[in-house]
This record gives structure tokens, sequence and C-alpha cells, in this order.
């Protein structure tokens, strides 16, 4: 992993943690300066280039006709991980989201480029891609780390503040709306539950970013982990990263392979006889101590 600038040292404090995660919780959002080196987001869009002059754009009015997108980025380039597994970041997505589940997954890696021309994207909350109660917890946790300079004239993410606690507004006043302007190095980080939108890109030149989400660990991610990084691919990540993308349980029982955690796939061929073997919560364990000595 990249060494992170010495300006951003501070940021691994309990109080400088603290302090972002209040925002966060608060605002519905956050830029965090100076977080990564601006080399190593330069070596990351150098990666991607050629792809991203390669790749069509959209289709569909939701993700825009002049915006390319693509995802795979761990696979891509050797700098995504440091984006994924920056430790301010992972501290902060585990304050998010670990009160509702037992962890974390990654939910996508997409590289997305607004071309000259774009139209503002329709507001949204990035949680409605799954069904079940709104309101009463946080789903994920979104993480927007821009490789080009973000305007507010060349589409810069544009958010709702505080709309994380109007989850059933979707036409608030555009006037309430702020843009993320931002340098390469810096990141925003939003909650699934904020209303945003991709902005309209109104220069000759494309805007470049890259969005990193973390999900609750037991729903299904936007991005298909398991067929991105089979354990083919899986394997050579370091153990951190692999039970990241998919390759652990969640309790109870949750994500297993043949009864067994999938890690078990990235050690070779396993055998061809396993035996299912309980992963469950401790209050779980406890429930079944308790109805053995009630039965005893």
């Amino acid at each position: 992993m990249s060494a992170l600038p010495k300006s951003s040292q501070d940021q691994f404090t309990a109080a400088g943690a603290d302090d972002w995660h209040t925002r966060l919780m608060r605002d519905g959002y956050c830029i965090v300066p100076n977080l990564v080196s601006p080399k190593t987001v330069a070596a990351l869009h150098d990666d991607l280039h050629d792809r991203l002059l390669q790749t069509p754009r959209c289709l569909g009015e939701f993700y825009g006709p002049r915006t390319k997108r693509f995802g795979s980025l761990l696979k891509r380039s050797v700098h995504a991980e440091t984006l994924v597994r920056h430790p301010l970041i992972l501290q902060l997505a585990e304050r998010v989201l670990l009160p509702y589940c037992d962890n974390i997954l990654l939910n996508l890696t997409q590289a997305v480029e607004i071309g000259p021309g774009a139209v503002e994207q329709p507001p949204h909350r990035d949680q409605d891609m799954w069904g079940g109660p709104k309101g009463e917890m946080e789903y994920l946790l979104n993480v927007i780390w821009p490789l080009t300079p973000f305007t507010a004239e060349n589409g810069a993410t544009v958010l709702w503040p505080r709309s994380n606690r109007r989850q059933t507004d979707y036409l608030l006043p555009r006037a309430d709306a702020v843009t993320a302007d931002m340098e390469p190095g810096s990141a925003l980080l939003f909650l699934g539950s904020t209303l945003h939108a991709g902005g309209a890109n109104t220069t000759d030149l494309p805007r470049a970013g890259i969005i990193v989400s973390y999900c609750l660990g037991w729903l299904r991610p936007f991005e298909n982990q398991w067929l991105t990084y089979p354990p083919g691919v899986a394997k050579d990540f370091p153990p951190e990263l692999a039970r990241l993308i998919g390759y652990s349980i969640h309790r109870p029982n949750l994500g297993n392979y043949e009864g067994q955690c999938p890690t078990i796939l990235l050690n070779g061929e396993p055998a061809e006889y396993l035996p299912a073997t309980d992963a469950l919560r401790p209050e779980q364990q406890a429930y079944l101590r308790q109805l053995r000595q009630v039965r005893s």
C-alpha cells in the first residue's frame, strides 16, 4: 500500500476518525482532503486510461448516455487496493455498518467518466438498490475518489446535505444541494441514505473518478464480487482483501461453500467430501447451551 502524505497522518487518530464520523452521520457526507498521494491517483488513472478510451458510453437515462463506467478495478490496477483498503476509510465504513452486521463487504469498485455535454443525473439514494425498511439502518457507505479535479462545471457529485434524515423526500430543492469540489488525493464519503447525483458537465473535457463502496455483510453486493474475482484471482489477494470481497462467512452460516468458509477455495482444490461446520453468533451458541441444559 502506498505511504500516506504526511499531512494525512492525523486522520488516523481516534479523535480524527471521531470527527469525520460525526460529520458523516450528521450531514450524510464529508470530504476528507489529502487522503492519498496524488501520484498514486495519477498512476491509477494511467492504468485505466486505455480502458476509459475504449469503453462504450452507457445505455439508459440513469447511467447517462455521455458517461462511461466499468468495474473490476482490483484486477485492472495494483493501485486500486490502496483506495479500497485505506485504513481511515475502512474504519469509517465499519463504524457506519457494523452496528447492523457481523462484517462488511466490498459493494463495488467502479471507474466513472462524465463526458462533455452530460446532463445532471436523476437524484437518488444508493440504498434503494435493496428492498427492506429504510431509515432503520445504513445499508452502505460510498467513497468517491477523483481522478481529475471535480468542479461544479465539469460534473462534480451533487449532494443534498442532511437528506439522510429525510429519506422519503426525493424532490428536494436544487438550491439546497452542494457540489463536491475536490482535487485528486481527496475523498468524498456519503451514506447510502444520502440523496445525490452525478453533476452536469458543461466543459470541453471529461471528469473522471473512482467509486468504491462498502455494504452490510449479509447483502448481495452491487458488483458480483465472486464472478469478478473468482478463486483463481482472489488467491493472490492479501487475506484481508479476500475477506472483504466475500471470501468469508457472515454468521450464521451465510455465504458458505459446502458448509465451510469459502477461503478454503483459495488454497488449492478442496477435498471432495467436507464436513459442514457451524458458524454461529454468540447469542445463538448461548441458546444452544441453554437448550442442552433444559433437555439434560
